[in-house]
């Protein structure tokens, strides 16, 4: 009768209830991908924030700074820009134009559509993309969910924690689809900011005030030799540009731009927006307040400090156990697991989708059923699930080292190529398919074989700099001149073009 244990096990119904709803109002596969494009701005807003802010939110981030200081602030301040431009650039014209795209339910659908003809090996290239990127990304929820169960349940390995901790994830988005994620990251992003509002306020109460703070890190600082107070001081130009473009990656994460594709409208993405980065701002705040107050309080109780396990990327469980009555704890803790299960869910979904879609309905049963074609999503949500469990078998895994490369990848490969493919209608096909491609190699090589060797020798100039930011220069590039070399796009795209970008701009 643990009351952490009910708090979760109420939670975990509570979704699973949720799923179950969202399965009896799946009527057809476009219901079970994007919702019917039924979202309303409130929906659309935290279930875009919740499916962006995953595990690392709460584990990798105060992590980071709990270990660093304030320098690694830069990701939050880079997530902010990407992610107030994605909206303001990409949302509601990516609304209208997948509608003008024959009603685009995934992103490599709507490639192919955007692009006319030329877009079929578009299609399968970006649909690979999504299950190789996203498989790695499910796995760091994966992870991140086993760590919390494996913190909580004294005696559960590893394993067990994680499978436990995927399990009702894959049920509802299994049952439910996208209703039945949308509907939960509602739920969970309300979670998600009660709980990193409350602890660092716990925190600065529990210490006494900002004096009593102030020394504690100041001690700590000292016995280190570290700075923890500056966004400056440990940095240079290329680690602050490497963290800041975080922020790229937001163009072309096809978990979030789906949410986009789902509204009522695009009108209904302006409030969207304002709601969405309040809420983003203050949960980046709150997280990044962990991390700096978690340094005040285990300096001023080095004791407690063994509660983290020898893992920074727990200091958001430790401080909740160690603050709060276990029935609060038991719902700050359930936060970890929302943020965990949100992102996670609509990860499963889109790869499902984009098998399913993409390659079953596209290639093998043009003419499938839509019952036939829910049950294989259905089924796909399995299958992926598996792969990912597998990769997260490793329980050294850090969360914010698997999201880190997912999100470069797909920032990389995809971003250039939807903002492209939205401001400019003389982006073509093979200019597109060429950037996609020169934007995920460049990710993998340069990550693989330019910055780990680079880290491991203990370098700190251009060399290790996060792969993002070569990777999206070269499909920008790669893109742009491939499509001037190229002959222009039939006048069927470009009218469709001009007609989609008329109806977005009389809808604002």
């Amino acid at each position: 009768m643990n009351p952490m244990y009910i708090t979760f096990a109420i939670y975990l119904i509570a979704v699973l209830l949720i799923g179950l709803a969202a399965y009896f109002s799946t009527r057809n596969f476009d219901d079970y991908i994007l919702g019917g494009r039924s979202l309303g701005p409130f929906v659309t807003a935290m279930s875009a924030g919740a499916s962006d802010m995953s595990g690392w939110l709460l584990m990798g981030l105060p992590g980071e700074i709990y270990l660093y200081g304030l320098n690694k602030s830069w990701i939050a301040i880079g997530l902010v820009i990407g992610a107030y431009f994605n909206w303001l650039l990409l949302a509601g014209r990516l609304r209208v134009h997948t509608e003008h795209a024959n009603n685009a339910l995934t992103l490599p659908d709507y490639f192919f559509h955007r692009f006319g003809a030329g877009g079929h090996l578009m299609k399968v290239v970006s649909a690979l993309i999504i299950l190789f990127f996203f498989t790695i990304y499910c796995a760091s929820g994966i992870v991140a969910g086993a760590t919390l169960f494996q913190s909580l349940f004294e005696g559960m390995t590893y394993k067990q924690a994680m499978w436990l901790g995927a399990g009702a994830t894959i049920a509802y988005t299994f049952l439910g689809g996208f209703l039945a994620v949308s509907w939960t990251d509602t739920l969970q992003a309300s979670l998600m900011i009660f709980a990193l509002i409350l602890t660092p306020m716990m925190v600065y109460l529990g210490l006494g005030g900002a004096e009593q703070m102030s020394a504690a890190i100041q001690s700590v600082a000292a016995s280190t030799g570290k700075e923890y107070n500056s966004l400056l001081a440990g940095t240079t130009v290329i680690g602050i540009i490497s963290t800041a473009a975080w922020g790229l990656g937001y163009f072309g994460q096809p978990h979030i731009l789906a949410r986009f594709m789902a509204a009522e409208s695009a009108k209904s993405l302006v409030s969207a927006r304002r709601i969405g980065m309040t809420w983003m701002v203050l949960c980046l705040a709150g997280a990044v307040a962990v991390g700096y107050f978690g340094i005040a309080y285990f300096g001023a109780n080095p004791d407690q400090t063994a509660s983290m396990h020898g893992n920074h990327e727990r200091i958001f469980i430790a401080l909740s156990t160690l603050l709060f009555n276990p029935w609060i704890a038991g719902i700050i803790l359930s936060a970890i697991l929302a943020a965990v299960m949100s992102t996670l869910s609509c990860q499963l979904l889109v790869c499902s989708s984009a098998i399913t879609e993409d390659f079953y309905k596209g290639f093998l049963r043009k003419n499938a059923p839509q019952s036939e074609l829910v049950w294989v999503g259905r089924l796909m949500v399995l299958a992926i699930a598996i792969i990912s469990i597998l990769i997260a078998s490793d329980p050294k895994s850090k969360v914010l080292g698997l999201v880190s490369y997912a999100w470069a990848g797909f920032g990389a490969a995809f971003g250039p190529i939807v903002i492209l493919s939205v401001l400019w209608k003389r982006i073509t096909a093979y200019g597109a398919l060429s950037g996609m491609i020169a934007g995920a190699l460049t990710v993998v090589a340069w990550a693989e074989w330019v910055k780990k060797p680079a880290l491991t020798a203990n370098e700190t100039g251009l060399l290790t700099m996060y792969e993002i930011v070569p990777g999206f220069i070269a499909c920008l590039v790669v893109a742009i001149i491939v499509s001037l070399v190229d002959k222009e796009p039939s006048r069927e795209i470009q009218e469709r073009f001009e007609k989609a970008d008329t109806e977005y701009r009389e809808a604002k």
